[in-house]
């Protein structure tokens, strides 16, 4: 059983190693095409094209990960039958779900691996090449949530922010403080605002109008303290799409919304995804392993691979689909992120009852 484990992983690592290669070399090009469009644009130059498509790579390593894992098992499974290997493991007495947990054995290392690129590697790379884009752009990110930016909730005020830095600092923001009774107290005004320290911000070039039963009283100041619960890291989330973010990240952003009483259906389907996703590349194996009986019938490697890359397609566009639906009609989260994980579940158990019923 050991023997069989280590000989069907080193096939299978294989395979799956070629065609991630190809898969990347693929969508690296496409950057590169796409980018090259607004090179030119401030000091964003060749030097910065390569470096944002090298930054992006992370990312599409996790994205690809699943497509690659079921392609490159296929690969590995159908040569591996067409060489009538795989009939002398059978005859040798491997039974089907011996070889199903073989392959369980064989994806943990590519689970691990693909936890490590979501969680640790593909987010601050992402941000990082972003951030990138935008400072030899001399640009900013301008919100769009609505025409007049994005509205946060701040405990007893709310905080109007037009633009976002790619250094995370704030620029033409509007605090709003309310007091208990939820009666204006003031309007601050700033042109900028940058993070000190937990909790603490300055404000640059201050218009302060404060309300009172006397009047308005209206004061300018150059710098300002600001204390605010506030941090950057929820400001940060305007530079990287949820999908790219960890799941430690999206918790913290969807609680701080849920506090604010504000909708994070699509924060919340998004960290249940990050922590599922990984999982989805054992499926993956299961499903692999019934098209190597079909391979004589269906027409042989080629054919395998192309349905391999069908079904590859399916779950990564469906996922999205199934996420987008939830987020809109406020589905359960988790229900929506697992929802093509478990189907694809089912679908290589029952492949597996079939193959072993024939």
């Amino acid at each position: 059983m050991n023997l069989m484990t280590r000989y069907l992983g080193r096939e299978i690592y294989f395979s799956i190693g070629l065609v991630f290669l190809a898969l990347i070399m693929l969508f690296a090009f496409l950057d590169l095409i796409h980018e090259l469009n607004v090179m030119g644009q401030g000091q964003y130059h060749l030097g910065y094209v390569l470096l944002f498509v090298i930054l992006t790579i992370p990312g599409h390593v996790y994205e690809l990960f699943p497509v690659a894992v079921l392609i490159g098992t296929i690969v590995a499974l159908v040569q591996m039958a067409a060489s009538s290997e795989l009939t002398v493991f059978r005859s040798s007495g491997a039974s089907l779900w011996q070889m199903v947990g073989a392959l369980f054995k064989i994806a943990l290392p590519l689970v691990v691996l693909c936890f490590f690129f979501g969680e640790l590697l593909a987010p601050p790379s992402e941000r990082m090449a972003q951030q990138l884009r935008l400072k030899s752009q001399n640009m900013q990110i301008s919100l769009k949530e609505f025409r007049s930016g994005v509205w946060v909730k701040d405990v007893h005020s709310f905080v109007n922010v037009k633009n976002v830095m790619p250094d995370t600092s704030l620029s033409n923001i509007d605090i709003y403080q309310f007091d208990d009774t939820y009666h204006l107290q003031s309007i601050t005004n700033a042109k900028r605002a940058s993070f000190i320290d937990e909790g603490n911000w300055q404000l640059e070039d201050v218009l302060e109008t404060h309300f009172s039963k006397e009047g308005t009283n209206i004061s300018v100041q150059p710098l300002q303290e600001w204390r605010s619960a506030l941090n950057p890291g929820i400001f940060t989330v305007l530079l990287v799409v949820p999908e790219q973010m960890s799941a430690w990240s999206l918790y913290q952003y969807a609680e701080h919304l849920r506090d604010n009483r504000q909708k994070s259906a699509r924060y919340e389907i998004a960290m249940w995804n990050k922590l599922v996703y990984p999982l989805a590349l054992v499926v993956m194996m299961m499903l692999a392993l019934p098209f190597a009986s079909y391979q004589r019938r269906a027409g042989g490697v080629g054919a395998m691979i192309l349905m391999g890359i069908v079904l590859g397609l399916v779950f990564h566009f469906a996922g999205r689909l199934f996420a987008s639906l939830g987020a809109i009609n406020d589905w359960q989260p988790f229900m929506s992120a697992t929802a093509m994980v478990g189907l694809f579940l089912l679908l290589a158990m029952g492949m597996l009852w079939w193959t072993e019923r024939r």
